[in-house]
């Protein structure tokens, strides 16, 4: 099926009318009709939604041109097995038994290969044939090709810690602030804001001679302001303020 047919068979199936639909995407009826019409399809963010909205894949709605297989352990991917970050949406890469509510659940591919071979073993499949096809497979996945890349445990697990933050972020839906992809290593003076509490004084909530993990993000509805993202260990920052810093205001401050 095409995206448009699709989208129309979703949509009828939920009982919604192209204004329902587009209210809850926020999109107007006539962006709905293109899509059912064939002129457009939606964009990524707004696949996003639909995505959510329908629980069905990108891959789904947009008529399944790939194979999706998990990253991690090999296992064919289709809906229903597909794993999910903390805020709902799928992760298309990885089946929902090594990735869950945006965290991966393997990190040891020992481990791993331990427990495929219990699963797939059997007469016609021996223990031994499972675990050579395992050893010999999952080195060409995405998620161990990356342990062996970033140069062993100890840097597979910050990259691992950087994927966690940034669910976190984007399961917060802060009204503006788009969808988080990438966090660097920031140096806490560099970005230690000070903030305006409501009494009049000024606070600042970080570590000058602390490295921490953030981003500079554009508003999704553009203007002056931009989003700063910030976090560690402990906690989640998340501010806006104008060019080169001025005029910060916190926006969120959660404790992890």
């Amino acid at each position: 099926m095409n995206t448009k047919d699709i989208i129309f068979e979703l949509r009828t199936k939920s009982g919604m009318s192209q204004d329902e639909l587009a209210e809850k995407v926020f999109v107007t009826r006539q962006a709905v009709s293109r899509w059912e019409n064939g002129e457009t399809t939606p964009n990524t963010e707004t696949l996003k939604l639909l995505s959510k909205l329908f629980n069905v894949s990108i891959n789904t709605l947009l008529g399944s041109p790939r194979q999706l297989i998990c990253q991690c352990c090999g296992m064919p991917l289709e809906d229903e097995n597909i794993g999910r970050e903390a805020d709902g949406l799928f992760n298309e890469e990885y089946c929902k038994w090594c990735y869950a509510n945006g965290e991966y659940m393997y990190h040891n591919m020992d481990d791993l290969i331990e427990v495929c071979v219990r699963n797939m073993a059997s007469e016609e499949f021996p223990p031994e044939q499972a675990r050579k096809y395992m050893e010999e497979m999952l080195p060409k996945l995405d998620y161990w090709k990356e342990y062996k890349y970033l140069g062993g445990e100890e840097k597979f697990e910050e990259y691992k810690r950087k994927r966690q933050l940034i669910s976190e972020f984007n399961a917060l839906q802060i009204d503006g602030l788009p969808h988080v992809e990438k966090l660097n290593a920031l140096v806490g003076g560099y970005i230690n804001l000070a903030y305006r509490l409501p009494s009049g004084e000024s606070v600042k909530l970080l570590d000058d001679g602390a490295t921490y993990l953030g981003n500079e993000l554009e508003c999704e509805y553009g203007g002056d302001r931009r989003f700063g993202i910030v976090a560690n260990t402990d906690f989640l920052l998340v501010c806006t303020y104008e060019e080169n810093g001025k005029n910060p205001e916190l926006v969120l401050y959660k404790k992890r």
